[in-house]
Order: C-alpha cells, then sequence, then structure tokens
C-alpha cells in the first residue's frame, strides 16, 4: 500500500483492492459517476493511485453488489437501476425491514429507545430547518438503527446493497422540498411503535413508510420521463 493511500485513510490491515473498493463505492453512491458512465481502468489507477489488479478487484467487487456492471467489448461501467428494479428494491426492502421492526420491537432497550428517540427529534429539527442532507442522513440513521437493534444479521447486508443501488433515487426523493414532511410522521411512527414493544405495530408502520417510498418513487420516474 502507498504512502498516499495511508494518508487518506487507509487503516493497517486493509489491502489495496478493499480501500479501492470502499472509494469507488463511495463515488458511486455520491453521484461522482453517472449511471452508464464507464470506468475506465487507466483513470481509476490514476484517480486511487492503485495498481491495475487493485482496480480490477474493486470493479469485480461492486459488479457483485450491482453498482457495477461489465459490458462485452467495452469494459466496465456504473450501472444504471430503471423502474422496475427500483420498485421491485423497495419491495424487497419492505419485507426484510418489516421484519426487522418487528423483532427490534421485542428487542429494544433503554439504550435503543434513547437512540431511536434522538433519532427522530433530529430529524423533526430538520424538517422545521429545511434542511434536507441532515433529513436524508438521520433518514439513513434510523434505519441502521432499527436493524441494530433487532439483531439480524444477514438481513441488515442485503438491506445495504438494496439501498446502494437505488442510492440516486432515494438521495433525490429525500431532497425534494415536500418529501421529508410528508415522511417524518411515518418515520416517526417506527420509533414509537419500537420504543412501545409493539411487534405488529412496528411491522406495520415499516411497511407503510416502504410502500409510501415505492409511490414516490414511481412518481419520481413519471416526472421524468
Amino acid at each position: 500500500m502507498t504512502q498516499e493511500a495511508v494518508d487518506r485513510g487507509a487503516r493497517p490491515g486493509v489491502s489495496d483492492a478493499d480501500l479501492v473498493t470502499s472509494r469507488l463505492r463511495q463515488a458511486i453512491v455520491a453521484g461522482e459517476f453517472a449511471p452508464r458512465q464507464r470506468l475506465v481502468e487507466t483513470d481509476l489507477i490514476e484517480m486511487f493511485d492503485a495498481s491495475r489488479g487493485a482496480v480490477r478487484a474493486a470493479l469485480a467487487a461492486l459488479t457483485v453488489e450491482g453498482l457495477v456492471e461489465k459490458v462485452r467489448n467495452r469494459g466496465a461501467r456504473v450501472r444504471a437501476v430503471d423502474l422496475d428494479e427500483a420498485l421491485e428494491i423497495v419491495e424487497v426492502r419492505a419485507a426484510l425491514e418489516s421484519l426487522c421492526a418487528a423483532r427490534a420491537a421485542e428487542r429494544v432497550d433503554e439504550a435503543g429507545v434513547a437512540r431511536l428517540r434522538t433519532l427522530g427529534e433530529v430529524m423533526r429539527q430538520a424538517v422545521e430547518a429545511g434542511d434536507g442532507e441532515a433529513y436524508s442522513q438521520a433518514n439513513r440513521d434510523l434505519h441502521q438503527a432499527v436493524m441494530d437493534i433487532s439483531g439480524a444479521r444477514v438481513a441488515p447486508e442485503v438491506v445495504q446493497r438494496l439501498r446502494a443501488q437505488n442510492v440516486r433515487y432515494r438521495i433525490r426523493l429525500a431532497m425534494q422540498p415536500n418529501r421529508p414532511a410528508t415522511s417524518l410522521p411515518e418515520h416517526l411512527e417506527i420509533v414509537e411503535a419500537v420504543c412501545a414493544g409493539d411487534p405488529e405495530r412496528a411491522a406495520e408502520a415499516m411497511r407503510a413508510h416502504l410502500n409510501s417510498v415505492y409511490q414516490a418513487t414511481r412518481d419520481y420516474f413519471a416526472e421524468r420521463g
């Protein structure tokens, strides 16, 4: 691993390939690469100051995750998600996250209650301040908190990959002026249901929220033709 890679925040024991995979994933998720944009190995080697082997390993790993696709005779590119796939991702998330919400309600303790209520308050303040970026981050943190509290080990990894594939649309939805105000009551109901220790209510609250995301996703695609 190069000294420059270390200076950028690499940790001892983390390979060049893992570092490039992480940084390229973050760049794709942040929208630094557009859907269907080619990922040229020589450009990535220079961008990340990495070896060709590390870049190829990163592209292979992100292909498995669904963020990158290989095109015959053209190399790799950022994979685009169409409406049908975006909606299916939300449906699968609803099934998994409602299960996690029910389990979180069964397992929640005082620390978990405090964590959820704090995030709910952060979301409320973000809506009042019109801070879409803060709301979007708290949104992600709340969903992660529910999964953490649930104690699930398989579902969180699956959901994380699904969310990564849909990340552009999630961010754009969250940043729309009316979306945070619409989804805030949905998130607060998830918080209250889990904190009340009511598995059925928690599962239904999560399903209702993701059904709302499903409709918002459909509307988002329709508005953009």
